[in-house]
């Protein structure tokens, strides 16, 4: 920071900025398709408005807990199912619930049996005076499962806006059961909403040919209802289940009606074949979600591991299926606690309210400046202009989110823009007062406000790390405005605005400072 000239390079990289700067804001202010007109060379990305400025859908998604037990007490019940067979386990009554695993076991000495090959599975077992037996989850491995659950669904459901093409969502975890979903300039919020919070549990049931008696549902067996609405029993037990899939893709069926075509595995093409040798002639049952979407007859062996899924969609519906088909199931159910919809309009008049409060604080700073400093006020404001643009461009650059917190923070930027070249200034009248010559008087209110000017802006980037780190989204988004725009602001005021005082300095050669 010594001396009365600034190294050529170091005036280079700064008309390099200014340069590269007004090309990278310039997108910004045109429309898609003059963005898309521009030369190759040129960049031609915006910065992507947020939920508050565009308008879109905010959604708070619960993970529902019972849903949890209940999955993971029918794997369980399956895992006793297979010691069984495998262990010679005799049992009766073997049901599932989400309080448990329930049995009788026929032999009371197998208990150390069943307790030593569940260890594992931090599986508690308890008998009651009757003999029956439960089996029932530790508290610890519960909320591992439940942890582990959110954690799934938080990936589960990025995968799923990213397949619906929504920019800049906001995909985020609250708490230990929700998850907050942003989808910034969706329309249609009645479908993603649809699409989103699908549990996508995809299987295929054999349909049972045996009758319920009385409405008694025989064991071994659900009660659901065909996509004609009539009453259909199918084995309670899949078959098979839609983690076997590789793909899935929306197709029209023989009728010309829009459909899904799926294709599974190896493992799933194996299982799909051996299922449709045994079974030529008889119903299956395709279920998503405990809706039954077609049902049709095995004709032949299916050997090639492809089916389709059909029934009364309509085409976007048939594609929605397909997207969350291929970003795969959600570990449990998910309800919508909270949803907020805010319309484009309401999101205009607030990008118009801002660039109006930025415009009126903009001019507020360029008047004070140009009264209070004259020709140095002047210099100060060709930086802040210049800290602006350079903001705006970082900003786009770096494909930030624009939400009307980080609008607040650009806001703030420019008031504490010029707080450098206050201090500079206000320096230099310090050492004019001293008797300093004017070039003495320059760099010496540079190089005395510069420790100041260091010591403030990394005050103020601290509390604006703090904010990013421990802050939820519109709170990051105005840690980072404001994170850069000081950045920013300590180059344009030290660099820019020291350089051209000491070119006017170097023309005018005055005998006194105009402070």
């Amino acid at each position: 920071m010594n001396g009365a000239n600034l190294s050529i390079w170091l005036k280079l990289a700064v008309v390099a900025m200014l340069v590269w700067s007004l090309l990278a804001t310039l997108p910004n202010l045109l429309t898609p398709a003059q963005r898309d007109a521009l030369p190759a060379f040129m960049p031609h990305q915006a910065m992507t408005l947020g939920l508050d400025l565009q308008g879109g859908a905010h959604l708070v998604l619960e993970v529902n807990q019972t849903d949890i037990l209940q999955r993971a007490y029918e794997n369980l019940e399956d895992q006793v199912r297979e010691l069984g067979r495998s262990k010679n386990l005799g049992y009766t009554g073997l049901s599932s619930g989400p309080g448990g695993v329930t049995l009788t076991l026929r032999d009371a000495t197998q208990t150390t049996l069943l307790r030593d090959e569940l260890v594992r599975e931090q599986v508690q077992l308890a008998t009651d005076a009757a003999g029956q037996t439960t089996l029932t989850f530790g508290e610890s491995f519960i909320a591992e499962l439940q942890t582990r659950a959110l954690a799934q669904t938080v990936q589960v459901l990025r995968s799923r806006v990213d397949q619906f093409g929504v920019a800049e969502p906001v995909i985020q975890q609250q708490g230990k059961a929700r998850v907050i979903v942003e989808l910034p300039g969706v329309r249609d919020v009645g479908r993603a909403k649809a699409a989103i919070g699908k549990t996508a549990q995809l299987n295929f049931h054999l349909v049972s040919e045996q009758a319920s008696m009385g409405g008694i549902i025989p064991p071994g067996l659900l009660a659901l209802t065909d996509e004609r609405g009539q009453p259909l029993l199918v084995q309670r037990r899949p078959s098979l289940t839609g983690q076997m899939l590789t793909s899935a893709a929306s197709a029209f069926d023989e009728f010309g009606n829009p459909a899904v075509d799926i294709a599974f595995d190896s493992r799933g093409t194996q299982l799909f074949a051996q299922l449709s040798t045994e079974n030529v002639g008889k119903r299956f049952a395709i279920v998503l979600d405990g809706k039954v979407y077609s049902a049709p007859v095995f004709r032949e062996a299916i050997l090639g591991g492809r089916a389709q899924i059909s029934g009364s969609f309509k085409p976007e519906e048939a594609q929605d299926l397909a997207a969350v088909l291929n970003a795969g199931a959600l570990p449990a159910k998910v309800d919508v606690v909270e949803e907020r919809t805010i319309g484009p309009s309401l999101g205009a008049d607030s990008i118009g309210a801002g660039l109006v409060a930025m415009g009126l604080g903009l001019v507020a700073v360029l008047v004070f400046m140009g009264l209070f400093y004259g020709l140095f006020g002047l210099a100060a404001n060709i930086a802040v202009l210049f800290n602006l643009t350079l903001l705006v461009a970082i900003m786009t650059a770096m494909g930030f989110t624009l939400t009307l917190p980080g609008l607040a923070g650009m806001i703030l930027t420019l008031g504490m823009a010029v707080d450098s070249n206050v201090l500079i200034f206000e320096r230099m009248r310090e050492e004019m007062k001293a008797g300093k010559k004017p070039l003495a008087a320059i760099l010496g209110g540079f190089e005395g406000a510069f420790r100041t000017i260091l010591d403030s802006n990394i005050t103020s980037l601290i509390a604006a790390v703090v904010m990013f780190i421990y802050g939820s989204g519109p709170i990051k988004g105005f840690a980072v405005a404001l994170s850069i725009g000081l950045i920013v602001s300590m180059f344009t005021s030290i660099t820019l605005t020291r350089w051209l005082i000491l070119s006017w300095y170097k023309r005018a050669r005055p005998a006194a400072l105009p402070l």
